[in-house]
């Protein structure tokens, strides 16, 4: 995609004329709930008269996006609210809800859109959908580690993606009657978040925002045709 676009990383592709970073930063900034902000990028330098000045930017590990996230809650502690540069549609409401759906006693969530709220609001869009027993979802690439507790879910994050090339590897770090169950579509949603439980120690939760547009982000080109078909959408008249 930022080749395409002839910029040198996708977190600066236009998007209806704007960086999309910036459209990202825009909704955080508007949210009430977020508090101080930072970017976490392999070049600094990239964002250079494009991020606010009261932005931070923490530099990204090598080793993957765990290891990052990892890096942020060295730096910063919990909670902690993570969420990426391509999704362009994020919306401040959708943060407010997935911040008030998730309890107290909640150590790390995932927003995700369930597949009938997706095809609801984005009719006709390609998504991939993880299928559970009891729920169908897209992710919206909106995390929160909510305690130090989360800390362990980012560490098996880590582990499973020095793994991923390895399927055995990965099925013996989170069980194979786990793997199997899943490839079967009986993992419920309760069971999987209890494994990562009974993993990590961590009480972990998948949290359905009710606005289907939240599971949109700009992978290809097609994303980015929807995405901006989507923002001239919502702009006033």
């Amino acid at each position: 995609m930022a080749q395409a676009a002839g910029v040198s990383h996708k977190a600066i592709l236009p998007v209806a004329g704007t960086p999309m970073i910036l459209r990202v930063l825009a909704s955080l900034r508007a949210t009430p709930a977020v508090g101080r902000i930072a970017v976490c990028i392999d070049k600094p330098t990239v964002l250079n008269g494009i991020l606010p000045p009261d932005v931070g930017i923490i530099p990204s590990r090598p080793e993957g996006p765990s290891a990052s996230v990892l890096a942020g809650l060295a730096q910063f502690g919990t909670p902690l609210l993570v969420t990426t540069a391509d999704s362009a549609l994020l919306r401040p409401d959708w943060i407010t809800e997935f911040l008030e759906k998730c309890g107290p006693q909640c150590d790390v969530a995932a927003a995700v859109a369930p597949e009938t709220v997706v095809l609801r609001d984005v009719p006709g869009t390609k998504r991939t959908f993880i299928r559970l027993s009891d729920l169908a979802f897209s992710g919206c690439n909106l995390f929160l580690f909510n305690s130090p507790a989360a800390v362990n879910v980012a560490t098996l994050w880590l582990k499973v993606e020095k793994n991923r090339k390895h399927p055995l590897r990965i099925a013996w770090l989170l069980g194979p009657m786990v793997l199997l169950k899943a490839l079967c579509k009986k993992l419920s949603r309760a069971a999987l978040c209890a494994r990562i439980g009974k993993l990590t120690g961590a009480r972990a939760e998948l949290i359905c925002l009710s606005d289907g547009r939240a599971a949109v982000d700009v992978d290809k080109p097609a994303d980015l045709a929807l995405t901006e078909k989507l923002i001239a959408a919502e702009a006033p008249a």
